[in-house]
């Protein structure tokens, strides 16, 4: 059991996902006696599809949805927002394992209490749940690096974000100056505030940040030499 302290009183759940082995997992894991920090917790209903979650939470209004985002006939932002409207008390938990920025801070944005990988270990979704139902919000440290990720992009300038491209397609020092009308030297300093701003320490690293991260300008075309 997690450090924070026991949450009494009867709590009710709500279970999204459409993989049933998901599902049977959570509730298992959140009807074992001692396993989870809050007493008297309760799952309600599953639902397999976005209308089933909306609609299971609509009827039950429930403290806590478990949410997969990526599921059936509704979109994660739709079923959060629905939730928010027929259920305004209702802790909404999503897990997934889509790891784009845009989506976890989209879902964050909407008013989601949790957010977890589904890569997580349960038990750090069950030491969380008193803090969540608390009224707090935690977001896993996995998806927390890539949001920290997104905020170092925003940080940098235009010309840095436009010299990001430029070493992404293979550029040169010598090619970047050209093209952007600056000095080599000025380029290698732009090329060093991206690595500290992003927490790289060699231009591979940056290139594989980029591209993993998806960090290129829309319809930028990417061409090595």
């Amino acid at each position: 059991m997690g450090a924070h302290s026991l949450i009494h009183g009867d709590k009710t759940v709500v279970i999204a996902d459409d993989h049933a082995i998901i599902r049977n997992s959570l509730d298992e894991a959140l009807s074992r006696p001692g396993r989870v920090a809050v007493k008297g917790l309760h799952v309600l209903a599953h639902a397999s599809n976005g209308f089933e979650a909306v609609a299971a939470v609509k009827q039950h209004k429930p403290d806590l949805l478990l949410l997969d985002v990526a599921m059936p006939l509704a979109s994660g932002a739709q079923i959060v927002n629905d939730i928010r409207r027929w259920s305004a008390d209702t802790h909404t938990v999503v897990f997934t394992g889509v790891e784009t920025a845009g989506l976890l801070l989209g879902l964050i944005e909407d008013g989601v209490r949790g957010l977890f990988s589904k890569a997580d270990p349960i038990e750090e979704l069950l030491d969380k749940l008193p803090l969540i139902l608390d009224g707090s919000t935690y977001v896993s440290p996995r998806f927390s690096k890539i949001l920290e990720t997104q905020s170092a992009l925003a940080s940098l300038t235009p010309r840095e974000r436009q010299t990001l491209n430029m070493v992404v397609a293979g550029k040169s020092n010598r090619e970047i100056a050209q093209a952007i009308n600056v000095s080599a030297k000025t380029v290698d300093k732009h090329r060093t505030s991206m690595m500290n701003k992003l927490g790289v320490h060699s231009v591979v690293e940056l290139i594989a940040l980029a591209l993993r991260e998806g960090l290129l300008d829309d319809g930028h075309s990417v061409s090595h030499k």
